[in-house]
C-alpha cells in the first residue's frame, strides 16, 4: 500500500478546485489513501497558544515571528475544516481528517481541544525552540547565536515533552534540526536514545517525511538515517509522507521514502481511522 499521511491546503483555501488537485496528484502517482494534516495555526481554536509560546518581542526573531502570525493564520475553524472535509467527499474525494500540532508548552489547553473533534489521527511537530521558529528561512540566521549542542538538548527536550502529553499518534518530520545542514562534530546518539525511549513510552510512531529532502538544502528524507536505525530497534511504527503545500508535491518522492525505510528493516506502516492504528504492507 502506498500512502501519504501529512499535507496541508493552507497555501490555497478551502475550495474544491483547490483541493482537488492534491487526490489528482495522488492518482497520478499511485497513492492508495491520503490524509491532510492542516497546521494547528489554520484555526482560531490555537491562537492564544501561539502568542503564549513564541517569542514576539522587538527582536530580529520575535519582529518576523510577530508578521508571521499575522499572515494567512487562523483563517478557519475546525468545524470549517470538518465541514470542508464533507464537502471534498461528497464530490468523490476520499482522505482521513487529521491535524499537525506545534509543541506547545500547554498541553492541557491541547487536549481541551483535540478532544472535541473526531480526527482519524494526530501528528505533534517540533516547530520551536525555546519559542524560535528554527526551520524559518527568513531568520536563518538564529542559528548562528546557539550552539548546535544547545540545540539538539533544546529539540530533544521538546520531543520528551510533546511526547509525555500522551495527545499524539505520530512525531512530525523527527530531527529536520539539520535542515540547513548544521551536522554536528559530536556524537549525538544519546540524544536519539532519549526521543526514540520517550517515542516508545508514549506508543507514538514516526512520520518518514520527504519535504526535507525536496524543500530544504539538506536534501535528505527525515529522520535521517541514525535516528530511523533506532526507530526500527525500538519497533517505532511509521508513516509515509510528502509535507505537500501545494497540490502537485502530493506523493513527492513517496517511492523513495518506501525504498529508504525498507533498507532499515520496514516493511509496514500505519494508517488511521478514528485514532485507531491499523498497519499495513508498504508499496
Amino acid at each position: 500500500m502506498k500512502f501519504d499521511y501529512h499535507m496541508h491546503f493552507e497555501k490555497g483555501d478551502y475550495k474544491v478546485e483547490w483541493a482537488k488537485g492534491f487526490f489528482e496528484a495522488a492518482k497520478k502517482r499511485g497513492l492508495n489513501e491520503i490524509g491532510i494534516t492542516e497546521h494547528a495555526h489554520t484555526f482560531p481554536e490555537f491562537e492564544d497558544l501561539y502568542y503564549e509560546d513564541l517569542i514576539l518581542d522587538d527582536s530580529f526573531v520575535g519582529s518576523f515571528q510577530k508578521k508571521w502570525l499575522k499572515t494567512n493564520k487562523f483563517k478557519h475553524t475546525i468545524d470549517d475544516y470538518f465541514n470542508f472535509m464533507a464537502k471534498l467527499r461528497e464530490y468523490g474525494y476520499e482522505a482521513k481528517i487529521g491535524i499537525e500540532v506545534c509543541n506547545f508548552q500547554n498541553q492541557a489547553k491541547v487536549r481541551e481541544i483535540l478532544d472535541k473533534y473526531p480526527f482519524d489521527y494526530v501528528i505533534g511537530s517540533i516547530h520551536f525552540i525555546r519559542g524560535w521558529a528554527y526551520d524559518s528561512e527568513e531568520i536563518k540566521a538564529e542559528w548562528q547565536q546557539h550552539s548546535l549542542e544547545d540545540i539538539y538538548e533544546w529539540y530533544t527536550q521538546e520531543i520528551e515533552h510533546l511526547c509525555a502529553g500522551g495527545l499524539y499518534d505520530v512525531l512530525g518530520h523527527p530531527f529536520n534540526i539539520r535542515l540547513y545542514k548544521y551536522f554536528p562534530d559530536f556524537d549525538v546518539t544519546p540524544y536519539l536514545l532519549r526521543a526514540v525511549q520517550a517515542l516508545k513510552k508514549a506508543d507514538m510512531g514516526i512520520d518518514v517525511n520527504t519535504g526535507t529532502y525536496y524543500r530544504y538544502p539538506v536534501q535528505e528524507i527525515s529522520p535521517y538515517g541514525d535516528f530511523l536505525k533506532l526507530a526500527k530497534e525500538y519497533e517505532l511504527p511509521i508513516i509515509t509522507s510528502s509535507d505537500a503545500h501545494k497540490p502537485e508535491d502530493c506523493g513527492a518522492y513517496i517511492d523513495d521514502a518506501i525504498k529508504y525505510v525498507k533498507e532499515y528493516g520496514y516493511i509496514e506502516g500505519m494508517t488511521f481511522n478514528k485514532r485507531k492504528r491499523t498497519m499495513v504492507p508498504l508499496g
